[in-house]
């Protein structure tokens, strides 16, 4: 079977409704619904609400992050969408044949993912881009749902440490069953997961992570899937 595309867009502004099946209304976090109560208020045409998952069901492929950024994920409601880190993995992706289209930060543009789907650990933006532990466990559960229903997933990125440790809790794992570090890769629960240092503006800025370290990172990926 041939991997199917997901079309890429803009998603609408938070209107009470559910999107992608993800409450837009979720209260189970209390900091995280008063800071997206801030953020509505002051820029009220932002999505603010969780970011559902980008691309397909039947991807073989999973990319997993922190959560969205305030001008990334939550200002145009797509996953890495509207800021430093969205460039550096949609531009990595399509470089590897992941995507295609041409990237654009307000996330009116033709992206598509090809055979990869990609969410965050915790679906909501949080202050200063650092879920507590108790958001991260409240937010899991849909991670291992979104996990289960990927029936032909065969390899997990996870995009840092944060992404990691959940990555091997939602797989019924404890944290020490993986390293950390980047490029780390491990055989698990019936997939391969390769982590990587999060493709963030600091650790680009910092040399810490390299245009192609992070692409040898999707490499590895086309690999585990032949």
């Amino acid at each position: 079977m041939a991997p199917r595309n997901s079309s890429g867009g803009r998603l609408p502004a938070a209107n009470g409704d559910e999107i992608n099946s993800f409450a837009v209304g979720c209260c189970l976090c209390p900091r995280l619904v008063d800071y997206r109560a801030d953020n509505r208020a002051a820029n009220p045409d932002w999505h603010n609400a969780p970011a559902p998952p980008f691309g397909d069901a039947d991807a073989r492929v999973l990319i997993v992050g922190l959560a969205p950024g305030r001008l990334g994920g939550n200002r145009t409601g797509r996953v890495f969408t509207g800021d430093a880190a969205g460039r550096m993995l949609f531009e990595t992706l399509i470089r590897t044949g992941f995507a295609s289209g041409t990237y654009s930060d307000d996330g009116h543009d033709d992206v598509q993912l090809i055979d990869c789907r990609i969410t965050n650990a915790v679906l909501c933006a949080p202050p200063g881009n650092a879920p507590t532990p108790l958001e991260q466990a409240t937010c899991r559960p849909n991670l291992v749902a979104l996990i289960g229903e990927m029936k032909r997933l065969r390899v997990i990125v996870t995009l840092g440490d944060v992404a990691r440790r959940n990555v091997l809790r939602a797989l019924g794992l404890g944290v020490a069953a993986m390293s950390g570090g980047h490029g780390v890769t491990a055989d698990m629960a019936g997939y391969r997961v390769i982590n990587s240092y999060h493709c963030s503006r600091l650790n680009m800025n910092t040399g810490r992570l390299t245009v192609d370290g992070f692409k040898d990172i999707f490499d590895r990926a086309r690999e585990g899937l032949s």
